[in-house]
C-alpha cells in the first residue's frame, strides 16, 4: 500500500499534492470543530469543500464533486444559522421532529435522483462503485442539512456514510482520502457521544 501511494504521487505536480494535503487537514479540523460545536466548523469546511470540488472533478467523480458544491453552499447557510440569535437565544443541539425526518428522507431521494442525472449528463456508465457513491452522497447531503440545524441525527448519517466512504476510497486506491474518512468516522462517533451527553442534561 505504501508503494502504491508513493507511485500515485510521482506523476502529480507538487501544487496538486499541496491541495490534497490542505483538504486533508482542513477536513479533519472541520469535523473536530463540529464535534465541539465550534463555529469554526464552517470556515474550515468551506476551504476543504471548495478545493475538493476541483479534486473530484479532475478524478471524474461527479457525485462527489456535486456534494462538495452543496457542502460549500450549506456551510454558508450553517454558518448563518449557528450565529443567528432567535428570541435572545442561539441555536442549540436538539433531535429531529417528525417533519424534519420526512424532509430528510425527501432530501435523500432527491439527491440520489440528481446524482444519477449528473452521471448521465456526463455520459458516464454507472458501475457498482458509482451507486455506492450516490448512496453516500445522498446520506451526506441530508447530514449536512441536519448539522446546519444542530440535529444530533446528523452524526448517525455521517457515521454510516463515512464507513461506506472508507471502503469506496480504498477500492479506488485513494488511500490518503480513505485514511481521512477513517478519522472522520472516529470523530463522528465521538461527536455523537458528546452531543448525546449534552442532550441528556
Amino acid at each position: 500500500m505504501y508503494e502504491t501511494i508513493i507511485h500515485q504521487y510521482k506523476s502529480i505536480p507538487n501544487w496538486q499534492i499541496a491541495i490534497e494535503i490542505i483538504v486533508f487537514i482542513f477536513g479533519i479540523l472541520s469535523v473536530y470543530f463540529a464535534k465541539k460545536e465550534n463555529i469554526l466548523v464552517y470556515p474550515t469546511g468551506i476551504i476543504c469543500t471548495i478545493l475538493s470540488v476541483y479534486i473530484m472533478f479532475h478524478a471524474n467523480y461527479y457525485a462527489d464533486m456535486s456534494i462538495n458544491i452543496y457542502y460549500s453552499i450549506m456551510s454558508v447557510y450553517g454558518w448563518y444559522q449557528w450565529k443567528k440569535i432567535t428570541n435572545g437565544e442561539a441555536l442549540s443541539i436538539s433531535r429531529t421532529n417528525t417533519k424534519e425526518k420526512i424532509i430528510g428522507i425527501f432530501l435523500f431521494i432527491i439527491t440520489a435522483v440528481i446524482c444519477v442525472f449528473i452521471y448521465n449528463f456526463f455520459e458516464h456508465t454507472l458501475q457498482v462503485n458509482n451507486f455506492l457513491d450516490i448512496f453516500t452522497t445522498s446520506l451526506f447531503f441530508t447530514a449536512m442539512w441536519y448539522m446546519a440545524l444542530k440535529k444530533i441525527e446528523n452524526w448517525i448519517l455521517w457515521i454510516v456514510g463515512n464507513t461506506f466512504a472508507v471502503y469506496i476510497f480504498f477500492d479506488r486506491q485513494l488511500y490518503i482520502i480513505a485514511l481521512q474518512y477513517i478519522i472522520f468516522t472516529i470523530l463522528a462517533v465521538l461527536a455523537y457521544i458528546e452531543w448525546k451527553k449534552y442532550l441528556a442534561k
